[in-house]
Parts: structure tokens; C-alpha cells; sequence
């Protein structure tokens, strides 16, 4: 796989935002390990301080707790950047279900104050995106500011690119994983671990037929890099080319812990839509990405990051932080 450590990146100063997130504070650390300065900026409302704890200190690293949907928020991150990743957007507005507001104001605020800063200073700018959901039947639906966010906020992007001539790209991120992230956030992967490694019962939807499109974190970093290095204005798939089920995952997931848990199928949990797949072939194509980490070998490292972890907390750790890895 052609990635961006095997020559110098193409930037010198990058803007992260929601970089105390998951990938976030895996994009904050590639570039930086490049020799690339990185400012993550972060309000810690979904993100985490402790992420991007072992970067502190470093030459070329900053943290700015703010919050991008700020009115003034554009004018106060000091540049000059040339590259701006937006993922403090809607890459995962399922994980702020009943946060719809903030939803939508990251969506449309935060995107416009990120493009802002990106057009302040010649930058390239990149928006993580969700894959692509079906029009709204109900536009004041429970699931409705997600799908709208989304929408709008790669409308947006377009828009910027279209009639302002901005360097703006999108790229859709599908299931991603690894060390780094949170098992109290949901997620088939992330819900597994945290029931083996906790000895409860894991627990399958349906039959454990669906299958689930895995990308390692490390191949996920690699390809929206090289999206992010380029000017492609289309929107790219990132995501996984295994789909392993359910029942497979979490055959895996209790083997790799070693954990006593049961395997339990769960009724009337299989019925929703199946997973998007991603369509990876233009990002094949034009940006020569391919994933390189099987879905067994990524979830061996995963599990032995949270499992190190989760025998190092003591018994009085703060609720939802018992499986959180800390690099």
C-alpha cells in the first residue's frame, strides 16, 4: 500500500479538528511523526484530553480546547495552515443521539469556521463524512438532524469548492477500529471487546449473519492522508474490503481475550438496514490506497491494546473509562 510515510507529506502546518477523538488523535500523530506541526483543536465534548496526552511537550504540537461551531472561532486559530482536517463535523453523529443541535451546529457552524480558516490560508481542506444516507422521510424525525447534517455539511464543502474555487475534498469513513478506541461508544467492534474483557455475556444481533466492513485505524489514517494530499473535490470511500459477520467478530473478539464469556444471540436487533459498503475502487484508482491489515490481525492488536489497559486501571477509574487505550 502506497503511504504517506514512505515520502515527505506535502504540508507543513496542519489544522486537526475533533483531533481528541479516535482518528483524530491518530491524524494528529502520523503527520507529526513526519516532522509536520500539528495544532488539534478540540472542545472535549465527545473527545478526550487523555488521546493526545502522550503528543504534549512535543516540538511542533498544540492543543486548542475550543469549539470550531464558535462564531469567532474561524479567526482564532493562529495559521499560516495548509492543510485543514475537518472530523469535529458529522463522521459519527451516532455517537450524539440525543445531542441533536450540536449535531447540526457541527454540521453547519463548525464546517463553515474550518472552510473559513481553510480559505484564509490557501489551505487544502478535508471534510470527514459519514457514508451516505438515504433522504429523510420525516425531516423532524428522531434520526433526522444526523442525516441532515451530513448532508449539509458535504453540500457545503461542495458549494465552497464550486463557486469559490476553495481546495475542499470529502471523504466517507466506513467502520473503523484499533488501538485507541473507545469501547463505551457503541459499535459492533467496540461493544464486544468491552463485554469480553468485562466477562459478560457478548451478545450478537439476529442470527450473526450481518456482515460488518472493518478498516484498520493505521489504513484509515493512510488513505484520508492521501486523499488530503491531493485536490479531489469528489467524495472518497475509506473503509474496509473484509466483511466479517458478526458472529465471526465476536468468535474472534473472545478468543483473542481469553474471556469465559458466552456467545449470545440476541433477537429483534438484526432487523435494521444493513451496513453501507464502502466503494473503494476510485480511491484504488486515482490515489493508489489499499488497505493492508486483515480484520483478524487488526482486531489481535486491538484487543491486546485494551486488554494491557484494562490490567493496568485500578478498581476506583472514573465510569466510562475502564476501556479506553491511552498511547
Amino acid at each position: 500500500m502506497m503511504s504517506m510515510a514512505a515520502s515527505s507529506p506535502p504540508w507543513n502546518h496542519v489544522l486537526v479538528t475533533g483531533g481528541a477523538g479516535f482518528l483524530g488523535s491518530h491524524l494528529c500523530t502520523h503527520p507529526l511523526d513526519s516532522g509536520v506541526e500539528v495544532d488539534c483543536l478540540d472542545d472535549l465534548s465527545t473527545g478526550r484530553a487523555e488521546k493526545v496526552a502522550h503528543l504534549a511537550g512535543r516540538p511542533g504540537f498544540r492543543f486548542l480546547e475550543r469549539d470550531i461551531s464558535d462564531p469567532d472561532c474561524s479567526e482564532t486559530p493562529a495559521g499560516s495552515y495548509d492543510l485543514v482536517l475537518h472530523l469535529a463535523g458529522p463522521a459519527s453523529p451516532a455517537a450524539w443521539p440525543d445531542r441533536p443541535v450540536e449535531v447540526l451546529d457541527a454540521a453547519s457552524l463548525g464546517t463553515r469556521n474550518a472552510l473559513a480558516v481553510a480559505d484564509r490560508d490557501g489551505a487544502r481542506f478535508l471534510l470527514a463524512s459519514s457514508p451516505p444516507v438515504p433522504p429523510a422521510a420525516d425531516p423532524v424525525g428522531p434520526h433526522s438532524a444526523c442525516a441532515e447534517a451530513v448532508r449539509f455539511s458535504e453540500a457545503l464543502v461542495a458549494a465552497h469548492a464550486g463557486a469559490r474555487g476553495s481546495n475542499a475534498g470529502i471523504v466517507r469513513l466506513f467502520t473503523g477500529y484499533g488501538p485507541g478506541m473507545r469501547t463505551d461508544a457503541g459499535g459492533t467492534v467496540a461493544g464486544f471487546i468491552e463485554q469480553a474483557l468485562a466477562g459478560r455475556p457478548v451478545t450478537v444481533p439476529g442470527d450473526g449473519s450481518r456482515r460488518h466492513p472493518l478498516c484498520y485505524v493505521d489504513d484509515m489514517v493512510d488513505g484520508v492522508l492521501l486523499v488530503a494530499a491531493g485536490r479531489s473535490v469528489r467524495p472518497v470511500d475509506i473503509g474496509g474490503d473484509e466483511e466479517p459477520t458478526a458472529a465471526e467478530i465476536a468468535r474472534l473478539v473472545i478468543d483473542l481475550t481469553g474471556s469465559d464469556s458466552p456467545l449470545t444471540f440476541v433477537d429483534g436487533a438484526g432487523a435494521r438496514p444493513a451496513e453501507p459498503r464502502p466503494v473503494t475502487g476510485f480511491a484504488r484508482e486515482i490515489f493508489g490506497w489499499l488497505p493492508s491489515v486483515t480484520w483478524q490481525d487488526g482486531l489481535e492488536r486491538t484487543v491486546a491494546s485494551l486488554r494491557g489497559l484494562a490490567e493496568t486501571i485500578p478498581t476506583t477509574a472514573a465510569p466510562g473509562r475502564a476501556g479506553e487505550w491511552w498511547a
